[in-house]
């Protein structure tokens, strides 16, 4: 065994690439390299099931963990800090400590792994956002008790009904499941009849999910909206929100009690007494100001999710730009969270381990990536795989399983999953 210091790696970010990331880095190579997490936060949190806390259908603990517990049982360190500098040249990351703002430490590390997850941009868009805005947002755990507030004081007094996603936003899966389960929380709290919902979204078409859609997507999304009589807007630009009302620079509000029925929404405005509204995604600020990101704050990485300047950092989930699969006349940015952000983070972790023991690396192009997803509906729901997420010209498989298992296989997963990342098993499906 080598007699040399293991090598430092310190991974921005303990959520879903983050977190994989040091469990897959630690079972690789054990004591023969020490890793290092930085996370502005102790808890890991299932993001997926923020789309029910609103709701009242969990709180923030049974869907979340202790970081640092799990961490250093597998032997990794973990920061509870804020990442204020990257000086990708000197290989130093300055950190501050959450509960000592006014110190800073400098980190040196052989390797970095930035796995921040975004900047969410409300200032995109006037008016959007629980901070200084009048919509509510699921972004986040505090977001999502806020949001839970919201409505408890809308059901004494409803009214309608707005959710989506505006212009450059890239979690359209959320949107979707947060739609669908509030249509589903109305019926039961027995006031749908009198409550509008309208879905807002910068797709092309219904089922885009930012990457072209997959083989009768769109079709079947339509079908659920006319079948729950939701109405949606497509191709929206959201000028502002003000005090009840969305306004819009343009879309096409589809009815779904009558299919001829197409509004041009330029210059329009629609009214709500309930909004959630996910807006686009940047980098984060620190990446942003690295000098390792794009025009976005994202970083570009190569088929190995290795920076192609600075061999010495990787990138996975979020932080990683990717280019848009398909058009969008709106503005429509891709998904990479989730399962997405795992796979990244597998190849990540094992090429900068490859690297460690002077071994090949093993390329993993984004156009390569497949796609598993698992969106709820309240009591329904949809399965949806797909073997190229990123390259619809090259897809051979596109799947859709529509129905109640959806629903059931998607509290099934919530329950493994954590326990998975809890436990860190990472290398099991």
């Amino acid at each position: 065994m080598s007699t040399h210091s293991p090598k430092h790696v310190v991974i921005l970010g303990g959520s879903f690439a983050g977190l994989t990331a040091a469990y897959e880095l630690k079972r690789e190579l054990r004591d023969r390299v020490r890793v290092t997490v930085i996370d502005k936060s102790e808890q890991f949190v299932f993001i997926p099931s923020l789309i029910w806390m609103p709701f009242g259908w969990r709180t923030p603990e049974q869907i979340s963990f202790p970081l640092r517990k799990s961490l250093e049982r597998k032997g990794a360190e973990f920061r509870l800090a804020l990442a204020r500098k990257i000086d990708p040249a000197k290989q130093e990351v300055e950190i501050t400590p959450v509960d000592a703002p006014e110190k800073t430490e400098t980190l040196h590390y052989d390797y970095l792994l930035v796995a921040t997850g975004p900047h969410v941009q409300f200032e995109a868009v006037p008016g959007v956002g629980p901070h200084g805005g009048f919509t509510e947002s699921i972004c986040n755990v505090d977001h999502a008790l806020r949001a839970g507030k919201a409505w408890k004081e809308f059901l004494k007094n409803p009214g309608p009904v707005i959710v989506g996603a505006t212009q450059g936003s890239a979690c359209y899966g959320a949107a979707y499941e947060f739609v669908f389960n509030l249509e589903y929380a109305l019926r039961r709290a027995g006031v749908r009849d009198k409550v509008p919902v309208t879905y807002v979204t910068s797709e092309p078409f219904p089922g885009h999910f930012g990457i072209g859609g997959l083989k009768h997507a769109q079709a079947m999304t339509e079908w659920f909206f006319r079948h729950v009589k939701i109405d949606w807007a497509i191709n929206s630009v959201v000028d502002k929100v003000t005090p009840g009302e969305v306004h819009f620079r343009a879309g096409q509000l589809h009815s779904a009690t009558d299919e001829k029925s197409v509004v041009d929404l330029a210059g329009k405005t629609l009214p709500f007494k309930y909004a959630m509204l996910i807006p686009p995604f940047l980098g984060v600020e620190v990446v942003r100001s690295s000098g390792l990101a794009n025009e976005r704050g994202f970083i570009v990485t190569n088929d190995n999710m290795q920076h192609p300047t600075h061999p010495t950092v990787f990138a996975a989930g979020v932080a990683v730009a990717v280019a848009p699969p398909a058009p969008c006349e709106a503005g429509c940015s891709v998904p990479k969270t989730g399962y997405i952000s795992e796979v990244m983070a597998h190849t990540a972790a094992k090429n900068i381990a490859a690297l460690i023991e002077a071994k090949p690396m093993t390329p993993k192009p984004q156009a390569d990536i497949d796609g598993k997803c698992i969106l709820d509906a309240g009591n329904q729901g949809i399965i949806l795989y797909t073997d190229r997420i990123y390259a619809p010209k090259r897809r051979k498989w596109q799947t859709l399983i529509p129905g109640p298992w959806a629903h059931w296989a998607k509290l099934a997963f919530e329950r493994y999953f954590l326990w998975k990342m809890r436990t860190g098993r990472v290398n099991w499906p």
